[in-house]
C-alpha cells in the first residue's frame, strides 16, 4: 500500500456510537493497517434507515442532506454495518430522485460507499489479517450485507487467515435472524421465534463464538442466547480480524466493560 493511502470516512453507525463502540475501533484499526487515512467526520448521525423503512421520507431526506455535506471530499466511506451501508448505497440516491442537483452528489456517495470487510477484499485487495483467535465460529449472513451489497465470501476469506480459528457453518447461515430494525417491535412473537431457530442452528453447529457483520443482528442474537443460557460468545467480525479480542468482552457483557477504550 503506498504511504499516501486512500482518504477514508469511516462512517460509525448509531448501534455501534451507543452500544459497541469498540466495532468502530476494531474498523478503525483495519483500516489503518491496510494503509487508509482515516477520519471520523463529528457531523454524523443516524444513516436514516428507521424514517426510510417507515415511510418518513421527509425525515429520512433531512438526514441524507447531512450525510451528503459531512461525507464530502472523501475517496472512500466506509461501515462496519451492510444495513447502513446498504441504505447509503442502494437506497439514500432514490431520496432526491426528483432533485437534479442533489442527485448525482447522492450517487457519488454511493458509488464511493462500501461494508468495511468488503472495502478491505474487495477495493484494498487484502488476502490476509495479521489476527489470532483460537476457538470454532460460526458466521451468520446479515440480510442487508447479503442482498443489498453481496456479502458472502468475503469474511468468510479473511477468517480463513486468522491464525487458531476453525470456522464450521452453520446449516442456514443465511437465514433471517428476525431483527429487521423496527420489524422486532412491530412483530415481536414472529421475530422471537425466527431468532430462536437461529440459536438452534448456532448452537447445532458446536461453535463457541457466533460471529457476523451486523450489529442489529448480534445484538438480537446475543440477547437470545443469553436468556437460552448459552455459552456461545457474540462478536462482531471486525472484532475478530482486528485481532481485540483480548481487550473486549464478548457482546452482551456489563456495559462499562464492553466500551472501554481499546489500548494500542
Amino acid at each position: 500500500m503506498p504511504e499516501a493511502g486512500p482518504r477514508v470516512a469511516l462512517f460509525v453507525t448509531c448501534l455501534v456510537d451507543f452500544h459497541r463502540p469498540t466495532v468502530g475501533f476494531a474498523a478503525l484499526r483495519l483500516l489503518k493497517q491496510a494503509g487508509c487515512r482515516v477520519e471520523v467526520p463529528r457531523a454524523q448521525t443516524c444513516c436514516g434507515q428507521p424514517a426510510y423503512n417507515n415511510g418518513d421520507r421527509t425525515t429520512a431526506r433531512e438526514i441524507a442532506r447531512r450525510i451528503l455535506d459531512g461525507f464530502s471530499g472523501y475517496d472512500y466511506v466506509v461501515v462496519p454495518s451492510g444495513s447502513c451501508g446498504g441504505m447509503l448505497k442502494r437506497h439514500l440516491p432514490h431520496l432526491f430522485d426528483d432533485d437534479p442537483n442533489l442527485r448525482p452528489r447522492a450517487a457519488s456517495l454511493a458509488d464511493r460507499t462500501y461494508e468495511l470487510v468488503s472495502f478491505l477484499t474487495d477495493v484494498l485487495a487484502i488476502e490476509r489479517v495479521p489476527a489470532r483467535y483460537q476457538g470454532t465460529v460460526t458466521y451468520h449472513d446479515s440480510c442487508s450485507g447479503l442482498r443489498e451489497l453481496g456479502i458472502k465470501e468475503q469474511p468468510r476469506r479473511l477468517l480463513a487467515t486468522v491464525d487458531g480459528l476453525t470456522l464450521k457453518e452453520m446449516a442456514e447461515p443465511e437465514l433471517c435472524c428476525g431483527f429487521g430494525g423496527t420489524f422486532c417491535v412491530k412483530y415481536p412473537e414472529i421475530s422471537v421465534r425466527m431468532v430462536t431457530d437461529k440459536t438452534k442452528d448456532v448452537t447445532a453447529t458446536g461453535a463457541d463464538t457466533m460471529l457476523a457483520g451486523d450489529l442489529g443482528c448480534l445484538l438480537n442474537m446475543a440477547g437470545r442466547l443469553s436468556r437460552e443460557g448459552s455459552s456461545v460468545k457474540v462478536r462482531h467480525v471486525a472484532e475478530v480480524l482486528a485481532g481485540m479480542t483480548e481487550e473486549v468482552p464478548p457482546i452482551g457483557m456489563p456495559r462499562a466493560a464492553a466500551t472501554a477504550k481499546p489500548t494500542g
